[in-house]
């Protein structure tokens, strides 16, 4: 008994993968030696097995029982050294769940997925984009990465990855070469406009260098403070950035002078009006925007620009260029009509 008892202890020391084989070895092994000791009633290696496993889980149906003394010996080590050895395993198993859970809370596990946002930069702001891409688009998966000691926000479609985003290997394991978009935030209640900017621009740069270096375009939106970075931003690459204090204060200005028209925009901004702006592809049988207007029109989208260009209603005769970008207003089922339409 002292010796399977010392053996249970340096069975508990081996590692997890020795263990495992170990496991199925002495299984298997179990399975064809009651086999051999009682081939009349257990007259398979499989009818062996499936005592030995409902033996050392501890299931005893009782259909199939040893008849002999060496096989009842046989059993009785099944009890003794099999029972403990499958708790150890489960254990080991509930473990590797454990920490897996306590890695990937706080951020250290590689993303493996494809077609994700990555949010640089956890905030309010942060998290209210997030809402707002999950209300669009109901598949989407978002990467977090910061310096937070662990996840910042428990939800099931966003992995949290802890470390400087300047650093080549956190951008491998937020695969930001695979992501739809980067987005890079401010921290919320930011005292100096000058160093967030200085940081932001940093990181964008490490990303636009990253992507260079492996022959890959990413996509990447940028929050900047103020207006007179902009240059600055632009000469990094940076793909879209938006101005927090000239977006408020245009919004305002607008408000000032045309009553209402605050709520408006921040509606069509807002996923509960049940309109979005949408980006669509150009129908193959469209030749000036003519046809598309009147054709998105019927299904009850409205075209209102091509890229940044919203002088869409006087030159409804043009020729839609090949390098157009449509944008519509819309709903989401419409909008998943004319994806379906294209």
């Amino acid at each position: 008994m002292l010796m399977i008892f010392e053996l249970m202890r340096v069975v508990v020391k081996i590692r997890k993968l020795p263990l495992l084989i170990f496991t199925v070895i002495f299984l298997i092994s179990s399975s064809f030696i009651i086999h051999w000791l009682e081939p009349e009633t257990f007259p398979t290696p499989f009818i062996g097995f499936w005592y030995v496993m409902t033996t050392v889980t501890t299931t005893g149906y009782g259909d199939f029982v040893p008849e002999t003394t060496v096989g009842k010996l046989f059993g009785l080590l099944l009890y003794f050294f099999g029972i403990g050895l499958i708790g150890i395993v489960i254990g080991n198993i509930v473990e590797g769940f454990g920490i897996y859970r306590k890695l990937k809370e706080e951020g250290k596990l590689k993303f493996k997925g494809y077609g994700h946002y990555v949010i640089i930069g956890w905030s309010n702001k942060a998290q209210h984009a997030m809402n707002e891409i999950l209300a669009i688009d109901d598949d989407s998966r978002f990467v977090v990465i910061d310096l937070l000691p662990k996840t910042p926000h428990e939800h099931e479609k966003l992995f949290f990855i802890q470390g400087d985003p300047t650093d080549k290997e956190i951008l491998e394991k937020a695969n930001v070469l695979h992501a739809k978009a980067v987005l890079i935030f401010t921290k919320d209640n930011v005292m100096d406009p000058i160093a967030a900017d200085g940081k932001s621009l940093i990181i964008v740069s490490s990303i636009e260098s990253y992507a260079k270096e492996m022959k890959k375009e990413v996509y990447t939106l940028v929050e900047i403070l103020k207006e007179k970075h902009v240059p600055t931003f632009e000469h990094a690459n940076v793909d879209e950035f938006i101005l927090a204090d000239e977006a408020l204060s245009d919004l305002m200005a607008k408000s000032a002078v045309h009553k209402g028209s605050g709520k408006l925009v921040m509606k069509l901004l807002s996923r509960k009006s049940g309109v979005d702006l949408w980006k669509i592809n150009r129908h193959y049988k469209w030749k000036t925007y003519n046809d598309a207007f009147e054709d998105l029109k019927k299904i009850g989208a409205n075209l209102i620009s091509d890229r940044n260009d919203f002088n869409i209603l006087t030159k409804l005769g043009e020729p839609i260029p090949l390098e157009a970008e449509l944008y519509v207003i819309c709903n989401k089922e419409t909008y998943k009509k004319l994806k379906h339409k294209q």
